[in-house]
């Protein structure tokens, strides 16, 4: 199972401005992203080319399973990730939430999982799906520079970005820098306009519920789906 992030700007075909627009939003900012799929019933793994990466890996190298995850957990993380996957299978939910791991290189990454229901052709339940977004904390002020020059149409359209940027910061425990590169991310997956996607999330999120348990397994779900709300607006 691959997942295939398209180019959509060549810097052959268009003029300098567009080409650092696409240094932002292009094909780099889904860099990091990788998905997964895992079946309850026999444990079964199945990993991207970038989520493999992600774990320094190359495509191919490797088959997934839950002890190998686990071997790259951080030794200091008190967020167990085997809990999380034993809790998911027991009660047939995601699996989800924000771990820290240790790739091939000995090198240490932050990622959150975003998980939603693996489902087969008769609405059953059968496992999780989802992505790893690889957060780590990097140096940003190359493209902020380029996102303030470039992107002006954005400031009429920042109230609703900031927003969606700030529940999804308290949702997942991250910085806004981090929440920006996950909304940022699921405009390019989905093709949907940042703004209206931002709009939509919020809107969404206002639905829901924190004191009833699952809110974040619900928010998932609505992180994943938001673009199709879009198209039906």
């Amino acid at each position: 199972m691959v997942n295939t992030y398209q180019v959509m700007l060549s810097d052959e075909s268009v003029p300098d401005a567009v080409t650092a627009i696409s240094q932002v939003i292009g094909a780099e900012a889904c860099a990091g992203i990788g998905s997964f799929q895992f079946w309850f019933a026999d444990g079964r793994w199945e990993w991207s080319d970038e989520l493999a990466e992600i774990y320094g890996y190359r495509p191919g190298e490797v088959e997934p399973t839950t002890e190998l995850l686990l071997s790259h957990k951080h030794p200091d993380d008190q967020q167990d990730l085997g809990t999380a996957i034993t809790c998911a299978v027991d009660a047939g939910e995601p699996v989800c939430g924000r771990h820290r791991i240790i790739d091939t290189h000995g090198d240490e990454h932050e990622v959150i999982i975003v998980g939603d229901h693996l489902i087969d052709d008769e609405g059953t339940v059968i496992g999780t799906t989802g992505y790893y977004i690889d957060v780590t904390q990097r140096l940003e002020d190359e493209r902020k520079e380029i996102l303030d020059e470039t992107l002006p149409e954005l400031i009429e359209a920042r109230a609703a970005i900031e927003q969606a940027k700030g529940v999804i910061a308290l949702m997942y425990g991250v910085g806004p820098d981090q929440a920006f590169k996950v909304l940022r991310w699921r405009s390019q997956e989905t093709n949907t306009k940042l703004r209206d996607l931002a709009a939509q999330l919020v809107e969404d999120a206002r639905r829901l519920e924190p004191q009833i348990p699952g809110c974040r397994t619900r928010f998932d779900h609505l992180l994943l789906t938001a673009h199709e709300r879009v198209d039906q607006a």
